[in-house]
């Protein structure tokens, strides 16, 4: 579908003075707000004045949450659920302008966030249809069999904090919360500024579908500035984002003995086996490194191929590079869009300057595309990069990729897990028996086999997240939802309670006992 761009400042007509404004005032503020002006990627035209929040109104956001979270908890899940439900609907729904929206606020191409929408559908009907059963009672087996009645019960946590990053602001915004309340928990989030209009645009639909006032609400400002009161109010923290401002947060956490639930940082391997199609890899590559300008936290940073056929698919991956369509359009034409901020352009130029200093080679790309808009960087692939370069270890967050080469798997395995972070990971071979067990070699929360990242991103039911320095807790799943409750054992004693029974002294006891604990262990019973 070709979208009809309107001329003042090259947004699209759906980014009216009203619609902008009827969203900044869904964000909690206090009297007298200051505002922060937010420039769209594509132009660098300013898209609107966001409503910035005092420790203040965030301590006020709490407070309000609290009490409409007693309520929200309450409702029955399956009402929840209903609600939850609506709002998948009304994003398929009015999917075109919030397809606008993340446009103007990431400088991203249509198809990635048509992604977004696909991804927030996909969980929000994953979590209705599955919370119930996720949340209901179950029993447990006792101490005594029979005379022990044990049953594990999940309580919400409370009011959780949900920072959300820029760089996916649909997804990242919603999908987090909508586990949350699903869990009976109420919501004050903090999404980055500079994507805070989707964020708002999530809250309207579900306002829309049902969610009461004050369940879910919205905060926006600097990390540095309501960071700390969003730490000290909330019952759990749901963060995605550096792994610097990660380790801080998990800190505060532990100071105050709440939960958190970290995705970080990633510098994510894609490991080419001999055997593999090498066509089939060269279109993984694309999909795998530049989708959102490399600004997707499972995008591919490095890739390890055999030396045989390095020179092969490097020729292949040039070729290909150089088709990618990169621009500005509000339709479906672009591959490759815009980075978002000026600290992303100016650490990729930095990256790629650094390494080609230092004798790395650029395959395709290199160089910014002032000539597109002030952030637009080309696709680039690097080789022969070395330890002593930044892009080397160093996560990049851009559409550049460096190759490397390798003599044997067990090398190849190594030189994947050679990182302190593990988020994702793929390998690419003609025979899956072989390509899973070297994927479980492999230290990342998800590792896909032919696929870049989107087979274990969109199995929502399988759980997502890092390890080391990429973080703690998942998404996706059951663990998805139950970070956000609190597990409670209750446990009714009948008849008989635990100890001698009337009449038997300790030591008769405790022979007893001792012979029963043998006995269990032979019959084979946990």
């Amino acid at each position: 579908m070709t979208k009809t761009i309107a001329t003042i400042n090259g947004l699209p007509d759906t980014m009216t003075p009203a619609f902008l404004g009827r969203l900044t005032q869904l964000a909690t503020v206090g009297p007298d707000a200051d505002t922060l002006t937010r420039r769209a990627p594509y132009t660098g035209a300013p898209l609107a004045d966001l409503p910035v929040a005092t420790p203040a109104a965030v301590e006020g956001a709490f407070a309000t949450a609290r009490i409409a979270q007693r309520t929200w908890a309450a409702m029955p899940v399956r009402r929840r659920a209903q609600i939850i439900l609506r709002f998948h609907d009304l994003v398929l729904e009015r999917q075109e302008g919030v397809l606008d929206l993340m446009q103007a606020e990431a400088g991203k191409t249509r198809r990635d966030a048509f992604m977004e929408v696909t991804d927030v559908a996909m969980t929000a009907r994953y979590y209705a249809r599955q919370a119930a059963k996720m949340l209901a009672p179950k029993r447990r087996r006792g101490a005594i069999p029979v005379l022990t009645h044990t049953t594990e019960l999940r309580h919400p946590k409370g009011v959780v904090a949900v920072v959300s990053p820029w760089n996916y602001p649909l997804s990242m915004a919603a999908t987090d919360a909508l586990a949350a309340l699903l869990a009976g928990n109420a919501v004050v989030q903090k999404p980055d500024v500079q994507t805070a209009l989707t964020a708002l645009w999530s809250l309207d639909l579900m306002l829309e579908a049902g969610l009461p006032p004050g369940v879910w609400q919205m905060v926006i400002g600097r990390g540095s500035s309501i960071g700390p009161a969003l730490v000290d109010n909330a019952d759990f923290m749901m963060f995605t984002g550096s792994t610097a401002s990660g380790r801080q947060i998990a800190r505060d956490a532990g100071e105050r003995l709440i939960g958190a639930s970290l995705e970080l940082g990633g510098k994510n391997p894609m490991v080419v086996l001999p055997d593999a199609d090498l066509n089939k890899v060269t279109e993984g590559v694309i999909a795998a490194c530049f989708p959102s300008a490399g600004q997707l936290c499972v995008s591919t940073e490095r890739i390890y191929v055999p030396e045989d056929v390095k020179d092969d698919l490097l020729t292949r991956i040039e070729a290909r590079v150089a088709k990618i369509r990169l621009g500005a359009g509000y339709d479906y034409s672009y591959d490759m869009g815009s980075l978002t901020s000026e600290s992303q352009l100016a650490t990729v130029t930095e990256h790629v300057t650094d390494a080609v200093r230092k004798g790395a080679r650029v395959v395709a790309g290199g160089r910014p595309r002032p000539d597109l808009g002030p952030l637009f960087y080309e696709p680039t692939v690097l080789t022969d990069v070395t330890p002593d370069m930044k892009i080397y270890r160093e996560e990049t967050f851009g559409p550049v990729v460096s190759v490397y080469g390798f003599t044997t798997e067990e090398q190849a395995v190594a030189m994947a897990n050679d990182t302190i972070y593990g988020l994702n990971a793929s390998v690419w071979t003609t025979d899956g028996r072989k390509g899973r067990r070297i994927a479980a070699r492999i230290h990342a929360g998800t590792v896909n086999v032919n696929e870049a990242y989107a087979a274990a991103w969109g199995s929502v039911a399988a759980p997502m997240g890092g390890m080391g320095a990429s973080g703690l807790g998942r998404r996706h799943g059951g663990d998805g939802l139950l970070k956000y409750t609190e597990a409670q054992t209750v446990a009714h004693q009948r008849l008989q309670p635990i100890g001698p029974p009337n009449g038997m002294q300790w030591p008769e006891f405790a022979t007893t006992m001792t012979r029963v604990l043998r006995a269990v262990k032979r019959v084979g019973l946990s």
